[in-house]
């Protein structure tokens, strides 16, 4: 197979993760085998220059992206990321697993991400805005409510949404509501989108533990990163019985084995944007984290924080993964070597894009549900889901991963094969 010219990806990197994946799927495919090199290539990539005036009279520029992996279900889908770190490659990732997890759910969409090389910690609000509209500009060949509908991602928020679809929306002549989501509420948001990923975090971590045997009563979480999905998961996981015993976000980690009073975490966490310093905790070493006894844990932060070294000294019973990609190849055959299971993020975390999904629909239709309609069918969306990834997991004996790979993969390849190769 000749590997695509523009990077170069090692067994851990992100792409290279992916690819493990999508091997171990191959022996599940059936005659849809014959399609998987289709999974290996994006369909499409973007790569633009982001020029924009900072506030001081200089001119600055940033490297942005735009992958477009499977336009295979329906049009693209997936957030968009501002983080210092980030590559063409980890964007690429990230839209194939968006691929797969649009299909694994059922959506009607393809797989998408972006992101802008840039810390946003080191802009004014204006020089955002100015990034955020001169990025949308570059992609706008390629975006769209029918060809590529972007949401927010790590570092950005609604602002962010409501910034770009106005742009899309000027250059265009007309209001596009359809092109983002995670929209504020006045501009066709929808109610339940900013809880979303993190509700779909708490209800996949029940429905698994509901069929290990696991109570939920009493039951340890220990979670890595705070941000809307983590916190959003740990405060329905405490309001369901089980107790939040430690805390990791980027100012550190905190641990208090009678549990941590949420509530009062939350209101810290707002007002001194990290968990540190919160007073009903102990402060321990961040790489002490992997060592915390808990019955969950759930990385909620990047990509790659569950290496074979950190997989061997894990004290979990489960791992539910609300981040993309936390757990490296090298780490998830040490997991299961112990017998650790994994409920992999492309069921875990989709709650957010199930919600997003429900919100293009209501701006199309402009026509909008109650939070409690939106609650009710994600849930019951997400539990069925996850009931057939369970199946095929026990049906060949794989991991729930390889099962949810197997179940998306030959959704994506069936479509595939139905629309035959143009012209």
């Amino acid at each position: 197979m000749d590997h695509l010219s523009f990077i170069s990806p090692t067994r851990n990197s992100p792409w290279g993760t992916y690819l493990a994946q999508v091997e171990a799927t191959l022996p599940y495919l059936g005659r849809l085998a014959r399609w998987a090199e289709t999974l290996r290539r994006p369909k499409r990539a973007l790569i633009v220059d982001i020029p924009i005036e900072l506030d001081d009279g200089r001119i600055a520029h940033f490297e942005g992206y735009r992958v477009q992996h499977s336009l295979t279900r329906g049009p693209g889908k997936g957030g968009v990321r501002y983080h210092p770190e980030v590559t063409l490659e980890e964007v690429m990732a990230l839209s194939a697993w968006m691929t797969v997890k649009n299909a694994a759910v059922n959506l009607p969409y393809g797989g998408a991400k972006g992101g802008i090389r840039v810390d946003p910690g080191q802009l004014s609000l204006k020089e955002l805005e100015r990034v955020t509209r001169r990025y949308t500009s570059e992609i706008g060949i390629i975006i769209g409510p029918n060809q590529d509908i972007p949401a927010p991602d790590v570092n950005t928020n609604g602002q962010i949404m409501a910034w770009m679809m106005d742009t899309y929306s000027m250059n265009t002549g007309a209001t596009a509501t359809g092109v983002v989501t995670g929209k504020p509420i006045p501009l066709g948001g929808s109610l339940g989108r900013v809880a979303a990923t993190g509700r779909g975090v708490f209800v996949i971590a029940r429905e698994a533990m509901r069929r290990l045997g696991m109570p939920l009563e009493e039951a340890r979480v220990a979670v890595q990163g705070f941000g809307n999905v983590g916190s959003v998961a740990a405060k329905m996981f405490v309001a369901n019985g089980a107790r939040l015993v430690c805390v990791q976000d980027h100012t550190g980690t905190i641990l208090n084995e009678a549990g941590l009073d949420i509530a009062r975490l939350l209101d810290h966490v707002a007002q001194h944007k990290g968990v540190v310093g919160f007073p009903g905790a102990d402060l321990i070493d961040n790489e002490n984290f992997w060592d915390v006894q808990s019955d969950v844990l759930i990385p909620a932060a990047l990509e790659g924080q569950i290496s074979a070294e950190r997989a061997q000294r894990l004290r979990t019973h489960l791992v539910v993964e609300g981040a993309n990609g936390p757990t490296t190849p090298d780490g998830e055959a040490v997991l299961a070597e112990r017998g650790i299971p994994v409920v992999p993020d492309v069921i875990a975390n989709a709650g957010g894009v199930t919600v997003s999904y429900f919100e293009w629909v209501q701006d199309f239709s402009s026509f909008f549900w109650t939070e409690d309609e939106i609650n009710v069918r994600l849930d019951k969306i997400l539990v069925g889901a996850f009931k057939g990834i369970w199946e095929t997991s026990e049906q060949h004996r794989i991991s729930l991963r390889t099962a949810a790979f197997t179940v998306a993969c030959t959704r994506v390849l069936q479509a595939r094969e139905e629309r035959g190769l143009y012209p």
